[in-house]
This record gives structure tokens, sequence and C-alpha cells, in this order.
């Protein structure tokens, strides 16, 4: 791609420039603050912190199996659920108190829900442990109603030799790990139990994990593959394309999900595609379906896994349809995990989502969704990129029991709690959008992650200038009236493709912002008004010590946050078509009383300083019909 192509499509695409999403046909949740813990949700001060900081929305207590495998036993209190008491009764009572509380402050309760893992041993010199033996001994039909099955064993995902699947690499109690089977009828029998206790417990909702398949051969696997294939392909494709001359018959040598992209086939490919569909209509059987049927505003989410764009090895619907994905969901958790958990300023690494934060807005329409970041250290750019791209901050990690932490949170909170109306429902505002090669990836998985890189180089040059631009899959592009701009592999020459960008934004193509490139800019338009707001998050900071390996650290606590205070901003801003600029006022949560910030305006163009900022700032843009 040479410069001037590389040029000419981002002038193409800036043409088609003030655009605006369909505004949503149906009413859906809303919110723009939660927070969530696996651990420490039982500290005295959790309650009165919850009470000062105001979420909307807390991820708070466990209804699926790491509560019915480990509330009874006595690794309780550990990792994952770190339970306050023990014992199925006391621990569920616990919950429905605590639930009660924060109804209370109208504070909505959504439960986590583990659809699969399973802990505990099937039989032992002390009988079966953990789901095992709730199982066994202590489910109550009063309760949960029928056991679905007589032996747990017939619940669980089976290897190729008919055994079930099990692996040890947790350790929890000393209790090994199996995994129950999504396309069992029986296992999601029990998730159908499980999820109405919960209701009754109080629950407004559900986040459910570890939607993962292994490489389970038991008969439902085994006859909904076939099936799948059978639809999809016929009689001469599966001999010509997979080798499979009868299909009932074929001995299939693995059930693949997740593997190295390397090492992919087209027989892989389907398996994984297969495995996402399957998992989500399971997942709309249980909580859509049945979970609705007893509490119509139940609220659904799932927690995934995305981490630095992780395609085939990881991201758990890398395949699944866009038709599906996100389908009758209210939000969303994704995981960045140990991806965006550190920084390294001098090599230009931000420890940033905003890039998977707006593929994900794109994907899911701008409704709520969260990045869990695994970062304890950076609260207030935590906050304030998910808030500046759509997003409630802030997932795990909202470390209320150090008071620095704590004063932050709540004010970031309270800041986004008093200017309410310009996030509530927000749209985002782009001047064009970058397609991810969502398309492709299911036919030619190696070639499509070759793409996502350039995807990634890409989007990282564009953040770096500053460009406001928006993620859509190539599946949706519909969704925006502008062309795309492609790239379909890093390119040949990354410094003239980087100097094709500069000299478009410099030639006034787009709005320009004389920032340093640790600063991340968006844009969004509120649901209620006329009104463009221009959001900046600085990302820069005095750097904890590398290391011993060399590699950045993330620091320990808010401690090691360390914001070096932003500069003044020159702004010069293309406003949306048929409008001029009636004001504009600068926010910031260190100083959240509004600063009226002086402009000139040249067209459709406005230019203006936004003030000095330690992390975040939005510029709210009052606009008025020409």
């Amino acid at each position: 791609m040479n410069r001037r192509h590389f040029v000419s499509c981002l002038f193409v695409v800036f043409v088609a420039f003030g655009f605006q999403p369909a505004q949503a046909a149906e009413p859906r949740l809303e919110f723009t603050r939660m927070v969530a813990h696996w651990a420490e949700y039982g500290h005295p001060d959790y309650l009165p912190f919850i009470y000062e900081a105001e979420p909307e929305l807390v991820q708070l207590g466990f209804y699926g199996a790491h509560f019915y495998s480990l509330a009874h036993t006595p690794a309780f209190g550990g990792y994952p659920a770190h339970f306050p008491v023990q014992g199925l009764n006391e621990c569920g009572a616990w919950f429905e108190e605590r639930n009660r509380r924060l109804h209370e402050k109208q504070i909505k309760v959504v439960g986590h829900f583990n659809v699969e893992f399973l802990v505990g041993d099937p039989d032992g010199p002390q009988g079966p442990t953990g789901f095992f033996k709730f199982y066994r001994d202590l489910w109550d039909e009063k309760e949960l109603g029928p056991k679905p099955v007589a032996d747990p064993l017939q619940l669980l995902e089976r290897g190729p030799d008919g055994q079930p699947i099990t692996q040890d690499g947790y350790g929890i109690g000393g209790m090994k790990e199996y995994w129950g089977c999504l396309r069992n009828p029986a296992w999601q029998a029990v998730l159908k139990a499980w999820v109405k206790r919960g209701i009754e417990r109080g629950v407004d909702g559900y986040i459910a994990n570890y939607f993962y398949k292994h490489d389970c051969h038991c008969e439902h696997c085994q006859r909904e593959f076939r099936a799948y294939m059978k639809e999809r392909h016929s009689a001469e494709e599966l001999k010509a394309a997979y080798s499979i001359s009868d299909l009932a018959t074929h001995k299939f040598e693995e059930m693949a999900y997740w593997h190295d992209p390397a090492q992919t086939t087209p027989l892989k490919l389907e398996m994984l595609r297969w495995a996402q569909i399957s998992n989500k209509q399971v997942f709309d059987k249980v909580f859509i379906d049945y979970g609705r049927s007893l509490k119509k505003d139940l609220i659904v989410a799932q927690w995934n896994h995305l981490g630095d764009f992780g395609q085939i090895s990881g991201d758990e619907r890398c395949l699944l349809p866009a038709d599906l994905w996100g389908k009758g969901e209210d939000y969303l958790w994704y995981s960045t995990g140990g991806a965006a958990a550190a920084t390294d300023i001098a090599a230009g690494n931000l420890g940033e989502g905003t890039l998977q934060a707006r593929y994900i807005r794109g994907m899911f329409d701008d409704k709520p969704f969260t990045l869990g970041k695994y970062e304890s250290t950076r609260t207030r750019v935590t906050i304030a990129e998910l808030a500046a791209n759509g997003g409630a901050p802030m997932g795990f990690y909202t470390r209320f029991t150090d008071p620095e932490a704590r004063k932050e949170i709540v004010r970031y909170y309270q800041f986004l709690k008093r200017y309410d109306e310009i996030y509530r429902a927000n749209r985002e505002h782009a001047e064009f959008t970058l397609h991810f090669p969502r398309k492709e990836m299911a036919r030619e998985a190696v070639a499509a992650i070759e793409r996502v890189e350039g995807f990634k180089w890409l989007a990282k040059a564009l953040l770096d200038e500053h460009v406001l631009f928006a993620v859509l899959s190539d599946e949706n592009a519909g969704r925006w009236n502008s062309p795309p701009l492609r790239l379909d592999r890093p390119p040949d020459d990354p410094a003239r493709t980087r100097e094709g960008i500069h000299t478009a934004v410099q030639g006034a193509i787009f709005s320009r912002f004389d920032a340093p490139s640790t600063v991340r800019i968006s844009a969004s338009r509120p649901a209620q008004g006329n009104e463009l707001d221009i959001h900046f998050v600085n990302y820069n900071r005095t750097e904890p010590p590398k290391g011993r390996d060399g590699k950045p650290s993330p620091g320990g606590g808010i401690k090691d946050e360390q914001p070096i205070e932003a500069p003044p901003i020159a702004c010069d801003v293309v406003l949306p078509t048929g409008f001029t600029a009636a004001s504009i006022e600068a926010i910031t949560p260190e100083q959240p009383e509004p600063v009226a910030i002086q402009f000139t305006a040249e067209g459709d163009r406005i230019r203006f300083t936004l003030p000095k900022f330690l992390v975040y700032s939005v510029a709210r843009i009052q606009l008025k019909a020409k």
C-alpha cells in the first residue's frame, strides 16, 4: 500500500462522515458504573464502600458450579469464590441477606455462575468430595427438584477413551477438576435447577463463565457435531474436504476446541465453530429462555476472554456467527488478562484496552460492557478508559480496602454519576471505520491471524495520531454508512504508512489534536440533546522499576499509578453535518466544576485548547442546528 493510495482511502472514507448509527428500537438495560468481586465481598467495609461509590450494578455471589462444588467443603474460603461462611444453607442465606441490603440502595445484583467447571472426587477413602459429595448427599429436592440422573459421572465430558476428562491444575482443596458437558440434557437440567434457586435468593441476573469445551467425545457431542456437519456439507464435500466417507460411522480422532492456529485444519475450524454455536444455544436455553420464564427481566451476561485479540487459541466467540454474537444478552465482560496490565511508555506500550473496547462496542451495538484487565494499580486510568469508550467501569480489582484506591474510585464514580447524561446510552462518534476480519477467520485462519496483526498495527498508528475511528466486524459493516479502511496484512513499509496517516490528519481531512501519543482520544454523542463529547485519557506516568527479567512491572497498587499531568491540548474538531458549536466546557474528576473554553469557528470546524489535566478530561461541545 503506497502513501498516495493510503491517503486516498482515508479521504474516501471521510467524505461519508456525518453518519450516525441507528438508534436502538427496543428499551434495553443501561448502566455506567459497576464493580465485581470474587474476594473480600464479606469484608466489613464492603457495603460502606458500595454505598459511598454508588455503582448501579455489582457482580456478587456464586450460584453455579463453584457454589455447589466448594461452599460446603473445608476449601470454602479460598480461591476461586472465597465464600464468607461454610455450608450450602449458611452461605446461601448469607447471599440472600447481602442481596437484600444492596437492593435497599436500588443496586442490581448479578451473580457469578460457573457453567461447567467442577471440583471434587467421585470417590475416595472418605467417600465423594466437592461436587460429587453435593450431588450424592446434599442435593435438596425441595429446593432443586429431583436429580436429573442418579450417577453424576453421567454428566461429565468424556475423552476418546470414554472416561471422564479430569485434571488437577488448580489443586483446590486437594481435589481434582472435572467438566460438565453443556450438550448433555441432564447437565442442562442441573444448571436450570441452580438458576431457579439463585432467583429465589434474590439475584437480578447472572454472569455465566467457564464456557469451555474440551476434547469431549460423549454421545451428545458426537451426535450434535455429526448433525451440524450433515447440515453444512454434502456427502461429496465431506469426502473431498474432510476425508469423511461415511459421516454416521466416522471416528473423529479429536473434538477440537481452542487450538494453535498454526496447527489448525478445516475440520478443527468446523469443530470450533460448532462448539461456539452450541455453547451459545445452551446459554440461551438455560439463561434466556428458562431463566426469563421465571423472571422476565433477568439480566443475562457472559464472561469471556479476548486478551490481545487472540483468535482460534482464545476468544469464546471468535467463530460465532454475527447474528448470534451477544444476541439477547444485556452486557458483556471481556478479560484482557495480562495483555493490558503494565506499561512500557518508552516502547509505546500504554497497557491499554482502548482497541478491545472499540471492537466490543462495535460488535455489541453500544450495549454495556466491561473489561477485566487484572489491574489493581492504575485505578484512575482503568475507569477513564472504559468511560471514554462506552464501557462500564471497572470490572475486577476495585480495591476498596486500600484507602487511596477507595478515595479515587469514589471520586471517579461520583464524577460519572454527576455527568450521567453524557454517558448513559451514549453512541459512538467516529470519522471512519476500521474492519476486523472475523468473516475470513473460519475460511483462512492462519491468513486471517496475520490480518489481525495488521489490524492491530494500523489501529495503534491511528490511535497515536488521535484519529476518531470505530471498529466493526467485516460481517456487519452496514451499521455505518461508510466504506471501511482495510489493511490485509502488515504494511511492507510501515514508516511510509505512518507518514501517510500523519499527512492525512495534518492535511485537515480529520479532526486534529496536538496531543502526546500517551493520550488516547475518542468521541461520543449523548442519548439526549445536541452535544458532541470528546474524551481524553492520559496514560503517561512514572513507571515502577522493571522486574529482574526486564519486563514491565504491573506495580503494587495505586501507590504505583503515579500519573504525569497531560499538557494543554490544541484541538481542531470537525463538527457533525448540519451543526455549529454553541459553547464548550471541560470537565475532569479532579476538578469537576465545568471550565468554559473559548473557541473559534471556520466552516464545519472549531478550534479550541483543552486545559491541562491529570488522567481524564471531557470536552463537552454543545451543538446547535445551522
